[in-house]
C-alpha cells in the first residue's frame, strides 16, 4: 500500500503474520477501488482506514494534504475532524462525571449563573444529546465579524438570546452552541483548558501523539492537511472559517493512525467505566431522520442486521467520517481535505465487501 507509515505498516505486518482477520487480495482490490476518485497526483485526497478484530486491515492515503508543498496524505496525515470531535469533548465530560467533578443533570446555572433564565433548563445531558433546545451560535454570529469566534464567545452570544427553539429535553436539533458550552464547562471544572484537558486526559494515556485541539498561535498541527473546495478545474485552499477556533463542537485534527488506538480504547476502561461508556452508546432521543438516535457524541442506528456507532464532520475543506460495528469489532475511519467528498454510503461499501462479501 502507499502512503502508509513505517510504524503503522510494521504493525500491520505483525498482525497479519499472526491468525489475524485480514483481507483477501480481491476484497484489498475493491476497497482500493472505491477510493480512486480521490487518487489524483494534482489534487487534494483523504486517508482512509479500515479495522477488524483489533487490526488495521487497510490502510492508505489518497491525493495530497498540501497542494502548496505537494505533500501525499498518509495514515499519519492530521486532518480537521470537523464535528467527530465531539466525541472526544463528550468523553472528557464523562471522565469528570465519573470522578463525580460534574453530574450530568446539573443546570447551566451551576456552570454560568450569568446565564439568562431560558437556560435554566437545560442540562449537561441536554448538551450532549443535542435536546437543548439551543440555537446554533453560527446563526446568531453579529454581522460583520471578522475576528474568529472561540468557545467564549459562543457563550456571549448566548447570553444576549432570550429563548430556546423548544423546551429542553422535548426534541431534538443539532446544535454545536451546546458542545462549545461543553468544552468550557470542562474547563471550568477540571481547572485546565479544553486542549491541555484533551491532551492529558485522553491524548496522551491512548499515545495519541500527533492529536491535538488545534490553537492557532498557540499549538502546531504536525504532518498537516489543508482543506480544499473545487474552484473552476482545480482547488483553492479553504482551511479556517470564522468558526475555526471553536473547540468543542469541530477543533481536533487527528490522523486515522491516531484514531485506531481511540477505536480500540473505546473496547475497554481505559478512560472511563463500561457503565459510563455504555451511556455514550445508548440512544438518548430520536434525531430528524428515521431509525436513526443520538447517544453522547455519536448517532446511534443499525445497517444489515448490526449495531452501528458513528458520527461525520463536515467544515471548510474538510469532510469527516468515522463508523464503528461493534458487534464485529469492525470500523471505517475515512478523513478528507476536500469540501467535494461525498462520504455517506462509503462505510456502508467497504461492509458490504468485507463483512457481507457483497460484490
Amino acid at each position: 500500500m502507499t502512503n502508509v507509515t513505517p510504524t503503522l505498516l510494521a504493525l500491520m505486518t505483525t498482525l497479519t503474520t499472526s491468525a489475524a482477520t485480514q483481507l483477501t487480495a480481491d476484497q484489498t482490490a475493491r476497497v482500493d477501488g472505491l477510493f480512486k476518485p480521490f487518487a489524483q497526483p494534482d489534487a487534494p485526497g483523504m486517508s482512509v482506514m479500515v479495522i477488524h478484530r483489533g487490526k488495521p486491515v487497510f490502510a492508505k492515503g489518497y491525493g495530497l494534504a498540501d497542494l502548496e508543498t505537494r505533500v501525499p496524505c498518509a495514515t499519519n496525515t492530521n486532518f480537521r475532524l470537523a464535528s467527530v470531535t465531539k466525541q472526544f469533548t463528550a468523553m472528557a465530560v464523562l471522565m469528570l462525571a465519573e470522578h463525580k467533578q460534574l453530574s450530568l443533570d446539573e443546570r447551566l446555572a451551576d456552570f454560568f449563573p450569568e446565564f439568562p433564565a431560558y437556560g435554566d433548563q437545560i442540562t449537561v445531558r441536554h448538551l450532549l444529546t443535542h435536546t437543548s433546545g439551543l440555537p446554533d451560535y453560527e446563526d446568531e454570529i453579529p454581522a460583520g465579524t471578522t475576528i474568529p469566534v472561540l468557545d467564549q464567545d459562543v457563550l456571549r452570544i448566548l447570553l444576549k438570546q432570550d429563548n430556546t427553539c423548544f423546551p429542553p429535553g422535548t426534541q431534538y436539533r443539532y446544535s454545536n452552541s451546546g458542545y462549545a458550552l461543553l468544552a468550557l464547562i470542562v474547563e471550568q471544572r477540571s481547572g485546565q483548558t479544553f486542549a491541555r484537558f484533551l491532551k492529558q486526559k485522553i491524548f496522551a494515556p491512548l499515545k495519541m501523539s500527533n492529536t491535538l485541539a488545534y490553537e492557532s498561535g498557540l499549538s502546531t498541527v504536525p504532518n498537516r492537511a489543508y482543506g480544499h473546495s473545487p474552484e473552476g478545474s482545480g482547488f483553492r485552499r479553504t482551511d479556517q472559517s470564522l468558526t475555526s477556533s471553536v473547540l468543542g463542537d469541530g477543533g481536533v485534527y487527528s490522523s486515522v493512525a491516531d484514531l485506531f488506538k481511540w477505536d480500540q480504547a473505546l473496547y475497554t476502561t481505559k478512560l472511563v467505566s463500561g457503565k459510563m461508556l455504555q451511556e455514550a452508546f445508548t440512544p438518548a432521543i430520536p434525531t430528524d431522520k428515521p431509525g436513526r438516535s443520538y447517544g453522547f457524541g455519536w448517532y446511534l442506528g443499525e445497517y444489515g442486521g448490526l449495531k452501528e456507532i458513528w458520527h461525520g464532520g463536515e467544515t471548510m475543506g474538510f469532510r469527516t467520517r468515522i463508523m464503528r460495528f461493534p458487534e464485529r469489532k469492525f470500523t471505517v475511519i475515512l478523513l478528507a481535505n476536500r469540501s467535494d467528498a461525498v462520504l455517506d454510503e462509503l462505510p456502508h461499501e467497504i461492509v458490504d465487501l468485507v463483512l457481507f462479501d457483497r460484490r
